[in-house]
């Protein structure tokens, strides 16, 4: 039967049911006809607007960050030009070989890849901070889909060995740590923005126009010496390693100017490669970290006391029988000394010598003059986690705690604190605030702590200390004078004093013309040695011998073979 002969099509709809039909249709169109005149007459500009809005839009321009150089100009940090890898799922449709080298090339696991590209999003990052030579060859395959964005990415040229001082910043460039941190708001600039055309897809197929030009950041010049801090973090680490040590630090300061010159951490990590990264390896020790500083702080209590008149150089202090008892706790020397002068309290480092003079001081001066050396606040350079360290208010002190805290228990520096308080003896008694920034000499004033007398009458006992007789023989360096103190501190645990130790020293040299201030920090040392003259004193020896030639500072004594005295000292003395 043919088609046409179809008995359905014999079948007609009733007249009332074809006219409702008709009609509907008829309304269909004419509000079609109604709807298309609304939008192509009367609402023309509001739609050509929205569309418009939907294909244009800002896109950031990202300032370009600036630079960290030292104190020569030398670079510490600079931001190198990357890319970052990313696909847009519903085009990237990659074979299994293209998959695979897509991988390989962003040094990725496959499934890794994989799974990315499997996401129900229109883009998809895979992959940041690529170099711009593999990016170039990946687009170089044409794979669909894929896209590439110009990024930044910080380098270190120092690594690990300026590390803690200049920190680093995270993926976006925005600074994490140290310096990179502390001057986020210089180095980072202000971004621009410019209006953009896009596609059905969001991408960007043309650049209108440029809104605000990008305001890239300053460059930062530190008063780091990249020379000095070599040398400081190249003796440390081997110190470290000989005395087979938890830690240590080293803080190197310029007694013209306050600017710290050198200032190394250890354990360091590199900036460059920061997978694996631990707290320890982070930590600025020199900067973060306090501990009770020992016998390094006996010249600030003689100081206080040749100040106020209450003793002389050579006013005589009877230390026998190498102990003094205070209410229930006894102080003990190393080895008992029985008479010794101020000068030779110092020379000998009897703790029992620093108790009577304290004795002879109130609480009140002694912590005005701690306040005043910067202890209890932090150095205010700004630095992330800079500690304040430790003074408790006088007013509480019991008379067992003011002896103490004459030789440097009791109380908590960082050694950026205690290479700082130096400076009164390395100068004539003033106080210059501190600088990560490179200043001029004389561009700061400092406050006055001791008088010019006081100060020298110090710094001359500082000097015996490293002579024949002293307890810092090994800091001694052929060519130069030098003054210094050493400090071995047990360290507090639970409350109570363990066999662990803190090992340090400070000095200057040379006497006759202070340049450099040099401190020393070894924590936990384990090879047998723990006294601050065998440990800190010879890293001490060995950073200011190369620092002053590095500087062309010119030797202020005959050369001569240094001497070292070797005395037996029983197990507990603190020196």
């Amino acid at each position: 039967m043919k088609f046409s002969e179809s008995p359905l099509l014999s079948l007609r709809l009733s007249v009332g049911r074809a006219r409702l039909v008709l009609i509907l249709l008829l309304a269909a169109f004419a509000a079609m006809l109604v709807r298309a005149l609304m939008l192509q007459g009367l609402d023309d500009e509001r739609l050509r607007l929205r569309g418009e809005a939907r294909k244009s839009g800002l896109e950031r321009i990202a300032a370009h960050r600036g630079r960290i150089v030292d104190r020569h100009g030398t670079l510490l940090a600079a931001s190198t030009p990357a890319r970052a890898i990313g696909a847009y799922p519903e085009e990237a449709r990659l074979t299994p070989a293209q998959l695979r080298e897509l991988a390989a090339s962003l040094a990725m696991p496959v499934p890794e890849v994989s799974r990315r590209l499997a996401e129900d999003s229109r883009f998809v990052l895979l992959k940041r901070q690529v170099a711009p030579k593999v990016a170039d060859e990946l687009l170089a395959l044409k794979l669909p889909g894929l896209k590439s964005d110009v990024e930044y990415r910080r380098y270190y040229p120092a690594a690990e060995v300026a590390a803690h001082v200049v920190g680093f910043t995270d993926v976006d460039d925005r600074g994490q740590e140290g310096v990179e941190l502390s001057f986020e708001k210089d180095l980072s600039g202000q971004p621009g923005s410019t209006r953009v055309l896009r596609d059905g897809r969001r991408r960007i197929v043309e650049h209108i126009e440029r809104l605000r030009s990008p305001r890239d950041g300053e460059d930062v010049q530190l008063a780091l010496d990249g020379k000095l801090q070599y040398l400081a973090y190249t003796h440390l680490r081997q110190a470290v390693e000989d005395n087979r040590a938890r830690a240590g630090a080293v803080v190197v300061l310029d007694v013209d100017t306050g600017e710290i010159l050198a200032l190394a951490n250890l354990p360091s990590y590199n900036p460059n490669d920061r997978q694996g990264l631990s707290g320890e390896q982070l930590r600025n020790r020199a900067l973060t970290d306090t501990f009770e500083p020992g016998s390094t702080l006996k010249p600030m209590t003689i100081a206080l006391a040749l100040e106020t008149g209450r003793v002389q150089p050579d006013t005589p202090i009877q230390t026998a029988p190498g102990r003094l008892t205070i209410g229930n706790a006894t102080i003990s020397d190393a080895h008992p000394h029985g008479l010794l002068s101020v000068a030779e309290v110092i020379q000998k480092s009897s703790n029992v010598g620093a108790a009577k003079i304290a004795e002879k001081l109130s609480p009140e001066e002694m912590w005005s003059m701690f306040v005043a050396l910067g202890f209890g606040r932090p150095p205010g350079l700004g630095f992330p986690g800079e500690a304040g360290g430790r003074v408790r208010p006088f007013a509480r002190w019991r008379p067992i705690e003011q002896a103490t805290m004459s030789y440097g228990h009791g109380i908590a520096v960082s050694l950026t604190q205690l290479a700082h308080a130096y400076l009164v003896f390395a100068r004539d008694g003033d106080l210059l605030p501190l600088s990560l920034l490179r200043r001029d000499a004389g561009s700061a004033t400092g406050r006055q702590v001791f008088s010019p007398a006081t100060a020298r009458a110090v710094r001359a006992m500082l000097e015996m200390a490293v002579l024949p007789g002293g307890t810092a023989p090994k800091a001694q360096i052929p060519g130069f004078r030098v003054a210094g103190k050493t400090g071995t501190a047990h360290k507090l645990e639970n409350g109570v004093y363990a066999r662990r130790y803190v090992s340090s020293f400070v000095g200057f040299a040379p006497v006759s013309r202070p340049r450099l201030i040099v401190a020393v920090m070894i924590d936990e040392p384990s090879a047998g040695k723990h006294y601050g003259g065998d440990v800190a004193a010879p890293v001490f020896a060995r950073i200011m011998e190369d620092s002053l030639r590095a500087r062309g500072v010119a030797p202020d004594a005959a050369v001569q073979p240094p001497v070292q005295v070797v005395t037996t000292r029983p197990s507990g003395g603190r020196l």
